[in-house]
């Protein structure tokens, strides 16, 4: 289900996902896609120390 809706195999989606996977950021962002999310970057709040 998942793998169809991001074009990826289910053997790449359980490597990746696995606890020594290591997405790249492509394959994230479509994972993130087929589940109606996405990721997105914000600036870090600055301390008075800085």
């Amino acid at each position: 289900m998942i793998a169809g809706r991001t074009g990826l195999s289910r053997e790449t989606l359980y490597r990746t996902l696995s606890a020594k996977g290591n997405p790249r950021l492509d394959t994230l962002a479509a994972l993130l896609r087929a589940m109606g999310l996405r990721l997105s970057v914000t600036p870090a709040e600055r301390s008075a120390a800085h």
